[in-house]
């Protein structure tokens, strides 16, 4: 629970707040662009919601929020908030919420598909998601993108009895996966879901294509939206920056109009304007 006296000295006074547990995971500054900034240090309150919506806003950082940094001067009507998640992104795809403090606050998401639901990455074993992931259908698959990302992996496929994939150069942080991805070529699990190695931030990072549109990226790719361009994390490449570049560049022989990140923001581009980025950044990161 956030605690008024730890209050980040820059946020402005009002009903929420941001204490100095905050580990910068912009989890919230995604959530509520128009109430979260940063510090360079930490996310801090830049304005009190004005509406109801920027209200609500507010309350689904509140509620992702991995360390409970965010909190209020009154109670709040979270519950009635948490229905938001899963939140709905495009089509059948949907961001989990309820970010997990041992995935330093990476997003997560759901697939709702005929042949079987899918969980990428982790969030936090609430409750409240089990229950909706159980009135979805439950999960088929849980893909982990790497070893940074796996969370409550484990619980989750306890309780919906679902098959974990990842691949082998991270397997010691999910043993007992039922599915292990090896090499370095595309796996096609099946029709609509591609699994591409993407080593670089970690010798087994993976990304998936769904549905020939949908990239699920973890650590490898993000929008920077301060600058409006694709971009990737050279500070926080813990294995081969490398070998990140030359998987980035393999990247432009796929097509997608959607990047959904681990970290970093989500991004919607026409194809042509996704290539083009995707080709910047591949230029940028040989330079």
């Amino acid at each position: 629970m956030a605690d008024l006296r730890k209050k980040v000295p820059q946020c402005v006074d009002g009903e929420f707040f941001v204490d100095q547990t905050c580990i910068d995971c912009d989890t919230c500054r995604q959530l509520a662009p128009e109430v979260f900034a940063e510090t360079g240090q930490f996310s801090f309150v830049h304005d009190q919601p004005q509406t109801a919506e920027q209200n609500r806003a507010a309350i689904r950082a509140l509620l992702a929020c991995p360390v409970g940094s965010i909190g209020t001067r009154h109670r709040v009507a979270a519950k009635s908030v948490m229905d938001d998640f899963p939140m709905p992104v495009d089509g059948p795809v949907y961001y989990c919420g309820f970010n997990a403090e041992e995935s330093y606050g990476a997003a997560s998401y759901f697939i709702k598909h005929p042949a079987g639901n899918w969980l990428i990455d982790s969030p936090r074993s609430a409750t409240h998601l089990m229950r909706q992931f159980e009135e979805m259908g439950g999960i088929r698959y849980i893909f982990l993108t790497h070893r940074d990302d796996v969370a409550a992996t484990a619980g989750f496929a306890r309780r919906f009895g679902a098959t974990r994939i990842i691949h082998r150069d991270d397997l010691a942080a999910q043993p007992g996966a039922e599915l292990v991805i090896d090499g370095a070529e595309p796996v096609q699990i099946l029709p609509e879901f591609k699994i591409i190695p993407t080593p670089g931030h970690s010798p087994g990072h993976c990304v998936l294509l769904f549905a020939g549109r949908y990239l699920f990226t973890g650590d490898h790719l993000w929008w920077n939206a301060g600058n409006r361009v694709l971009d990737a994390w050279r500070l926080a490449c813990w294995h081969s920056w490398t070998e990140q570049t030359a998987s980035m560049g393999r990247l432009l022989d796929e097509s997608f109009d959607w990047v959904l990140p681990g970290h970093g923001n989500r991004v919607h581009l026409e194809r042509g304007a996704m290539r083009a980025a995707l080709g910047d950044l591949v230029n940028r990161m040989r330079a």
